[in-house]
């Protein structure tokens, strides 16, 4: 059974576009059925870390905004999610991770259940157990958050919160 959900943000959450003002404020746009449902998993056992090697004030609102952990500024993503798993008491066999590039790579070897967006980079669509038809920033983490679900027969819990 999946505990914990590991989710990179860029490519992942967003496309990937990093877009900056005039004034030099970064803007990233995040998909709202993506943060629906990552609201909700840990209402279903299943909490959430975003794990990103950049840092931004957009993502620690949208971080805040659904309610997960965050962890900013990552360049080895693998041996800081050894110690936050250590620290918590969590196993690899009971962590997903969704990421989409290179830098993920070495993390999500390590974890049970391993997925992606459809325009991941191929070493990385070659690695998961589940590559989503959809894109990064584009409802590609519902979507496998859909499947992690339903693989554990939790699906209909997660509808049930919807129905009155």
């Amino acid at each position: 059974m999946i505990e914990l959900l590991v989710c990179d943000v860029d490519g992942t959450l967003t496309d990937g576009s990093i877009i900056y003002s005039s004034e030099n404020i970064e803007y990233k746009a995040f998909s709202a059925k993506d943060g629906l449902i990552i609201k909700i998993l840990p209402q279903i056992g299943i909490s959430v870390l975003l794990l990103t090697g950049r840092s931004s004030e957009a993502l620690r609102k949208r971080a805040l905004e659904l309610g997960c952990s965050i962890l900013e500024n990552i360049l080895e993503k693998d041996k800081v999610l050894i110690k936050y798993l250590d620290e918590r008491n969590i196993t690899f066999k009971s962590t997903a991770y969704i990421g989409d590039d290179l830098n993920d790579f070495a993390a999500m070897s390590l974890c049970n259940f391993k997925a992606c967006p459809g325009d991941a980079a191929f070493e990385i669509q070659n690695l998961c157990d589940y590559v989503s038809p959809f894109n990064g920033g584009r409802g590609a983490v519902r979507d496998i958050c859909e499947n992690i679900l339903r693989q554990q027969n939790k699906y209909e819990d997660f509808l049930k919160l919807f129905y009155l």
